[in-house]
């Protein structure tokens, strides 16, 4: 069930209403039942894929708290291989399988695996990573055992952010199941709003930005020079405000019901360096991976040849988190990369920066490099977004082809319907115009949000200001998103 979908604007009410009518001690069985419900709405048959880790955690985590010694670790080590079997089989198996068949042929030798016909699973990964900090959690003696089915399964099973995020930690979620939540005005329209600005970045500039990147990116070598810049610049904003969209709606729709969920993005393309984007981008995955494999690798405790080997160990294992294809692992290289080289380029930067004499102008040196800092992760979107490594490589080619002349130049871009894909509404020239103008308004909340929580600020504004507000996002959503129900980008993950 996408939560831009007229199936989500019944189920959210229904379900929240009841949840605030039934007694407390059957609340989570509502959620549970919500979240079954909510998860079959995709390939039910999948949920019994979802119940078997389930199953395997919670008795892995009771295990691991009773037992001392080498047996604890001997039950984490099973339940993390169980778990991840299950995610390897349906996500992994293949592309595995194929580099295993292109190698053996380049080697001539007889390599006969079939290719297994199967449907990732939506939210796979989100929900693996989310039941691996419990167990992991519960042997680190941070987090006691849950004793109650039950609610350890409602923990997995938690449906706003049950298929793609936030992956939340079961010290800050688990005991919330057992909290009774009443009804406050206040916190209910803080949520509601939240939820309303998420649809807004979803269904109004996310899926409108898709219509051009898609032309684009469906077909490369149809297209270059600015045509490929605009679609990769296009393709940040999309993926930003696709996936922040959805974590707007599922944290909002958690906090009309009493649940506080991690936030997951904090402004993250006016970051100043790459190191600060990770800790402004799916903030719930970057510190999953900081805490559970960047740190037990020996994080920066280590000497500089390791610590170096740590930080792209990391960025190369979330590349392949994201998807079984080398444009992923290519991605999390660069930003590996991208943060070894700002930590030991620190020294050559501060020197350069003395000796042109910029450090006098705080102002400007920081806005060139978050400037820099966004030109470099748009750079890394393109093996992010793009088909293939070939599809990439291509782009990355062409982006300045013919950059000044005629039919590739920015002083005449015009693309003629003949150029724009079935469907599209408008003219393109148009679109593109929209679609500027929607990145700009972005742009300008956010610059309003570094100066504090605009929900915030509009409790005290007058209530004609309010509404007029309200009503503009909600026609907005109406009547400016783009065609067709589409469904988020990090669903397939």
């Amino acid at each position: 069930m996408l939560f831009n979908s007229l199936q989500f604007l019944i189920f959210f009410p229904a379900v929240t209403l009841l949840y605030f009518i039934l007694p407390h001690r059957f609340r989570w069985m509502l959620l549970l039942a919500a979240g079954c419900f909510f998860y079959m709405a995709f390939i039910p048959v999948y949920i019994f894929i979802l119940a078997i880790t389930i199953i395997i955690d919670y008795f892995a985590g009771i295990l691991i708290e009773r037992s001392e010694g080498p047996q604890r670790k001997t039950y984490l080590i099973v339940s993390i291989i169980s778990t991840c079997a299950v995610l390897f089989i349906f996500k992994y198996f293949n592309f595995f399988n194929a580099n295993c068949r292109a190698l053996a042929e380049f080697l001539h030798w007889n390599y006969s695996a079939d290719v297994l016909n199967l449907v990732l699973p939506i939210g796979l990964s989100f929900h693996t990573f989310q039941s691996l900090s419990y167990v992991i959690e519960v042997y680190r003696r941070r987090q006691k055992a849950e004793k109650h089915f039950g609610i350890y399964s409602l923990y997995v099973m938690f449906y706003p952010q049950l298929v793609a995020g936030p992956i939340e930690r079961p010290q800050n979620l688990l005991h919330q199941f057992y909290e009774k939540h009443s009804f406050d005005y206040q916190r209910v329209t803080d949520g509601l709003k939240l939820m309303a600005w998420g649809l807004f970045k979803k269904m109004v500039i996310a899926d409108r930005l898709a219509l051009f990147v898609s032309m684009v990116y469906d077909n490369p070598c149809n297209h270059q020079g600015v045509t490929l810049i605009l679609a990769t610049v296009f393709f940040a904003f999309q993926i930003y405000c696709d996936f922040s969209g959805y974590s707007n709606i599922a944290i909002g729709a958690a906090q009309v019901m009493g649940f506080k969920l991690m936030d997951n993005f904090k402004r993250p393309y006016f970051s100043c360096s790459v190191a600060e984007f990770w800790r402004r981008w799916h903030i719930s995955l970057s510190t999953w991976f900081r805490d559970y494999l960047y740190i037990p690798l020996g994080g920066n405790r280590a000497a500089l040849p390791r610590w170096c080997a740590n930080v792209f160990i990391t960025f190369l294992v979330s590349g392949l988190w994201h998807g079984a294809n080398w444009t992923y692992i290519v991605w999390g290289a660069l930003h590996g990369v991208y943060m070894l080289a700002g930590s030991l380029g620190a020294g050559l930067r501060g020197k350069f920066t003395r000796a042109i004499g910029l450090e006098k102008y705080p102002v400007v040196h920081s806005y060139l490099r978050v400037v820099t800092t966004f030109l470099l992760v748009t750079f890394a979107w393109i093996f992010f977004r793009a088909r293939s490594v070939q599809d990439a490589m291509y782009v990355v080619t062409h982006l300045f082809a013919r950059i000044g002349d005629h039919e590739g130049g920015i002083f005449n871009l015009y693309f003629g319907s003949d150029r724009l894909p079935p469907g599209m509404p408008g003219t393109a020239k148009s679109d593109l115009i929209v679609a500027c103008v929607l990145i700009l308004f972005l742009t300008g909340v956010h610059s309003l949000q570094r100066h504090g929580s605009i929900r915030n600020r509009l409790r005290t504004q007058p209530a004609v200001i309010r509404w007029c507000l309200y009503f503009s996002v909600v026609y907005g959503t109406l009547f400016l998103s783009a065609r067709g129900k589409t469904q988020f980008i990090y669903f397939q993950f």
